[in-house]
């Protein structure tokens, strides 16, 4: 059953540089670069383009900086026009990093994550400042805003722009970015990390006039057919193991290609298995780009962080967590499978 995994004594990390030092950093930088990592989510997206607003409004010169690619879903937002992609002109973004004089680093805390730019910012002397809700951030950067406990990234950017006195700069396009990361990290406000305080900061959100039914729609009402069928394909092929609460998916590169897969296509597929009564551990295998990425979620008190950092070279959060795998997808099942079984 894992019980290994069980952590009943866990206490999240938590580090909120004071308010008149994290503002101080802020007033004096005149360019700024934002990072977050790779394969960019909602949240990641949503952060980066939410903060992106707020510093144009104070006068900053910035810009967004991601890995790669984001999906095609997440093409709405605010100002993602603006945003560089690393993987397809690095050049100019290692000239932006290289003349600004302040980076974030959003929704993620480790520079490992982000591979080639992570190299390229580990090398270069302008303070780091991370805002991030993962637990055990490396200590890379010179100030630190995160909290595990914090639903998503797009919250504490929130709670950002409230310390730094700046509330009244929220407006309809910063409200939509924040939201979408609130509403994806939490998987529609159905996980634990959803407390009184994440709806109280939608109620904030709401008085702009953002209207959550069209970002809803337009993160989640916009499927292609082959993305449909390669979800009722992960459904069918979906394995249980009654015995201990556990269930995975696993797509080979076979199978996403048949599907004409595109980035952003397998978002939020693990969590399918929650449906199936009695459930409490999910993962997810995709095989591509020569490696497996896997996903986990869990309920309650098993924690996925631990088990993933232990057998997968990830990490995450206590619920939900993800990693990676250098042998054969099949290799990669059996390995989670015996580990579960334990």
């Amino acid at each position: 059953m894992g019980e290994q995994y069980f952590n009943p004594n866990f206490e999240a990390n938590m580090r909120r540089d004071n308010k008149k030092v994290i503002s101080a950093a802020v007033k004096k930088c005149k360019t700024v670069t934002i990072v977050t990592h790779t394969n960019p989510d909602g949240d990641a997206m949503g952060s980066s383009l939410a903060l992106y607003l707020l510093l144009k409004k104070l006068k900053k010169k910035v810009k967004v900086i991601v890995p790669n690619a984001f999906p095609e879903f997440l093409a709405w937002l605010p100002e993602s026009k603006s945003v560089i992609n690393f993987q397809k002109d690095e050049k100019k973004a290692k000239k932006f990093i290289a003349q600004s004089d302040l980076l974030f680093v959003l929704d993620f805390n480790t520079l490992k994550r982000i591979d080639e730019l992570g190299e390229f910012i580990d090398g270069t002397s302008m303070p780091k400042f991370l805002i991030d809700h993962h637990q055990q951030p490396d200590k890379f950067a010179k100030y630190f805003y995160y909290d595990a406990k914090a639903c998503s990234t797009c919250e504490l950017i929130y709670d950002f722009m409230v310390e730094l006195g700046q509330k009244k700069l929220l407006d309809k396009k910063i409200a939509a970015c924040l939201y979408t990361g609130l509403m994806t990290d939490t998987g529609s406000f159905r996980f634990p990390s959803v407390t009184y305080k994440t709806h109280s900061i939608v109620a904030e959100l709401l008085k702009t006039g953002m209207v959550p039914s069209d970002i809803h729609g337009a993160v989640y009402d916009t499927y292609s057919r082959d993305r449909m069928k390669l979800l009722g394909h992960a459904l069918n092929t979906m394995h249980i193991l009654p015995d201990n609460k556990t269930a995975y998916i696993a797509l080979s590169k076979d199978v996403l290609e048949k599907y004409n897969y595109q980035k952003g296509d397998t978002e939020g597929m693990v969590n399918y298995p929650f449906s199936v009564n009695g459930i409490v551990f999910c993962a997810f295998f995709a095989e591509w780009d020569g490696y497996i990425k896997i996903s986990f979620r869990s309920k309650g008190k098993i924690d996925v962080n631990k088990f993933a950092r232990e057998h997968f070279s990830g990490g995450g959060h206590i619920n939900a967590a993800g990693g990676k795998s250098h042998l054969s997808l099949q290799e990669t099942v059996e390995k989670f499978v015996a580990l579960r079984l334990k």
